[in-house]
């Protein structure tokens, strides 16, 4: 999370969003400083916040589920900055995401599984992600896939004049394809149930060759079921499981 005491703005940082990328760049050029940990949520904030900081623009990032998917498989699969093997970097990580992290990497290089055995394995409940809690009342969501421009859009917001086109950083690698290739038609119908109501609520649509997306009554209500659980862990349990 970076905040600007100069700039009154706060940005959010939801993982895989290029959230690391637009971190350093707030921090050298735009007067930003880390406040609380990497990913910690608005939530996280409005606890130690000032009645002052407290009315800062505040912006976040989105992606599209199907990419953010294939991303993060793509990271277990190339070992990301040996972010699973080297034990100096896991050593100390015992969150409940942590270990479940290494559960799917060991998955995926024990299996040698491809992205469909994969998602098949992992993926059993409508997505959602802690986006849910408070992206809708921020000042500016930025979309990965506008990413550059929606980055100068919320400079002039804040009032501050861009110094240079954003880096790409910490970039995955392995990722050599166009994320839908990696839908086989296998997995198409449970990508519609995981991803549907996430899509719909942030409106992204699905490649038309899919079909019908209509979302059935069942996965509405499992969404909204497991959303109840997913609240309570991303509030008061994820900093401390």
């Amino acid at each position: 999370m970076i905040i600007s005491h100069r700039y009154r703005y706060l940005f959010v940082e939801l993982p895989r969003t290029a959230s690391t990328a637009i971190s350093r760049e707030l921090r050298e050029f735009y007067g930003g400083e880390r406040i609380l940990r990497k990913h910690a949520t608005y939530h996280d904030f409005l606890k130690i916040a000032t009645p002052e900081e407290k009315q800062y623009v505040v912006f976040s990032c989105i992606r599209n589920p199907l990419d953010n998917a294939v991303s993060l498989y793509c990271k277990y699969r190339s070992d990301h900055k040996q972010k699973f093997s080297d034990p100096k970097k896991y050593k100390n990580r015992h969150r409940l995401a942590d270990r479940v992290d290494m559960i799917r990497y060991r998955f995926i290089k024990d299996h040698d599984a491809d992205f469909s055995t994969y998602f098949k394995r992992f993926y059993k409940i409508p997505y959602n992600d802690w986006s849910c809690m408070s992206h809708r009342d921020f000042d500016f969501v930025i979309r990965f896939e506008n990413l550059q421009e929606d980055f100068a859009r919320v400079l002039r917001m804040i009032g501050i004049e861009q110094v240079r086109p954003l880096p790409v950083v910490n970039r995955t690698g392995g990722k050599e394809r166009d994320f839908l290739a990696y839908y086989t038609p296998d997995i198409i119908p449970h990508a519609k149930h995981i991803f549907g109501p996430y899509m719909q609520q942030w409106g992204y649509a699905f490649p038309p060759e899919w079909g019908d997306t209509a979302l059935s009554w069942r996965t509405r209500m499992e969404f909204q079921f497991f959303n109840l659980f997913r609240q309570v862990y991303w509030r008061h349990l994820r900093s401390r499981i």
